[in-house]
Order: structure tokens, then sequence, then C-alpha cells
């Protein structure tokens, strides 16, 4: 297949592009800075410049591909309007990235959350606006099946392992690593027994690959392979780093270090998802737990 791919240069859309032309697609991937063209070129990448607001030029790269694959921007509501323009009608699939942090809650790391997700009933996003706004691009992708388009929502939780340059790093992960590398302490907010479902990047991209060649891959999916709570994943890194027992931190510390929105709504919050419908297409994850990623093979430079 012909797969446009927007986020290219990232941590997620360079792992699924690397995955894609393994799998013996043709992949042109979308990225803003020209220094990464390089990178891109040598993973088998025909480079595209451009930004997701660049409208027409979004619309002209689904027109020419036989799939398209948003992993840039989740909140980006303009590029996906875009591509469902583009594609109506067309029958063909657009596989766009959402992530768990819509259904997370304010525990403050203080407990964990009974209820567990699962993609096969009714999904209901938290009352914080920025879910709010992107669930609500998440229901419009999905509703536009009804336009013609085989559209796939993969709404991951937290993603770990090495990925490419110039993007080889997740997100969550880093910013307690570098508070502990500093610190020489190991640091969680509030107790650390907020738990989050967790997914290696790896077999993030195999199911992105799945679901394009898959026909009968559509709707809101999960994805996840097993969970930790932040106070197993924090006693993994110090482990891994050498360091003593994991501390806690109060949310006003934590909020210092690491912002109060990113302490209080990422760090500090339960995420917790089962990804049925992923598995019934017959994806199955090879990498099971985070705490022994992290031990084994997080780089500790």
């Amino acid at each position: 297949m012909k797969i446009f791919l927007t986020g290219a240069a990232g941590y997620i859309g360079g792992a699924v592009a690397t995955r894609l032309v393994a799998d013996g697609h043709d992949v042109r991937g979308l990225i803003r800075d020209p220094a990464h063209e390089p990178l891109i070129t040598e993973a088998g990448v025909t480079p595209v410049h451009g930004d997701l607001d660049d409208s027409d030029l979004l619309a002209a790269e689904a027109n020419l591909a036989d799939g398209v694959v948003n992993a840039a921007n989740s909140d980006h509501r303009g590029a996906v309007e875009t591509f469902l323009q583009a594609l109506r009608g067309t029958g063909k699939p657009l596989v766009h990235t959402s992530g768990s942090s819509l259904i997370a809650d304010d525990a403050k790391g203080d407990y964990t959350a009974p209820k567990v997700h699962d993609d096969i009933e009714q999904v209901v996003a938290g009352s914080h606006p920025i879910r709010q706004a992107r669930f609500a691009i998440d229901t419009m992708l999905v509703d536009a099946a009804d336009d013609g388009i085989r559209t796939v929502v993969l709404c991951n939780s937290l993603i770990y392992g090495t990925g490419r340059e110039p993007r080889p790093d997740t997100v969550l992960l880093p910013p307690l690593v570098n508070q502990a590398r500093a610190s020489g302490v190991v640091r969680v907010v509030g107790q650390g027994h907020n738990r989050w479902s967790t997914v290696h990047i790896n077999d993030v991209a195999a199911l992105y690959s799945r679901v394009l060649s898959d026909q009968t891959a559509s709707g809101f999916y999960f994805v996840e392979a097993g969970e930790a709570s932040f106070a197993e994943i924090g006693a993994a890194i110090a482990d891994r780093l050498g360091l003593g027992p994991v501390q806690p931190w109060s949310l006003a510390e934590a909020s210092q270090e690491w912002g109060a929105g990113f302490a209080r709504f990422a760090l500090g919050s339960n995420s917790r998802i089962r990804a049925t419908r992923a598995r019934q297409l017959g994806w199955t994850p090879a990498h099971t737990s985070v705490a022994a990623w992290i031990r084994d093979e997080m780089r500790a430079d």
C-alpha cells in the first residue's frame, strides 16, 4: 500500500514508519524540520515537507495514498477534518493516534482506581476540557465510517521502549528518570499507587500495520499490554540507576519539578484500559512488562 504518515520524525510515527516499510508498504512521511530528512530517508521513507496546518498539502497526499496514518498530534482537529473531507467516499483507511489520558482520573498518586476501561464497552472521557476535546475528535473519526471511510482510532496507553532518532524517547518516563539522575532520589507523585496500562513501542507499530491491512479493522481501539503502578515504575528506575528506595512527593513538590498539569493529570493519575478489540484482530504483543524493560533495557547513561 501507498501510505501517507504524519509525524514521521516523532516517537510513534518514526516507529510506525519503520514497521510499515519493513512490511512492504511505500511510505511518504510528513516532517517539519528539514534537518530530519536524512534520518527519514535512511528509514526508507520519502520525506514530505510541511505541517498539519497545510490543508492543501494534506488533502493532496491523502488523495494520492491508499491509506493515511495520523501519528503527529492527537488534538489537531483541523488536520483530522482535512483528512476526512479528502477521503470521504473512498473506502480508504484513516488511522488516527489518540491517548488513554482521555480516561485518566485525578488520583494525585494516592490510590489505584478500580475501574479498567474496556474498548468493547462504551468509552466515556474524563471531565478535563482537553480530554473532552480529544474524545470529541475520536468520536468524529469513528462516526465518519458512515461517510465511506474506514476510520480506526488507536488509543495508546503509556508507551515505552526505544524508538528511532530523532525522537527515540517516550513521554512519561524521561521526566522521572531525569529527576532521579539529577537528585540521586527517585520520586513519584503522592504514594505512586496510581496505575497506567503500558505497551511497548514495537508492539504499537505492529498494531498500526495490522489495522491498515485488515479490512475488518474499524472504530475505536485501546492499545495496552500490561500495566504498572508508578511506585513499581519508580522502583525499576531505582534498580536500573543503582539508587535507593522510591520516595513520595506531594503534588505541590512534584508540580514545581514537572509542572502542575503534567504532575497531576499524567504522572499522578490512573489510566487503566483493556485492549480487547485489538486482540480480537489477532494482535499479540511481544512485551508485557514495562518494569522489566526499565531494569534490563532502558538506557542508563
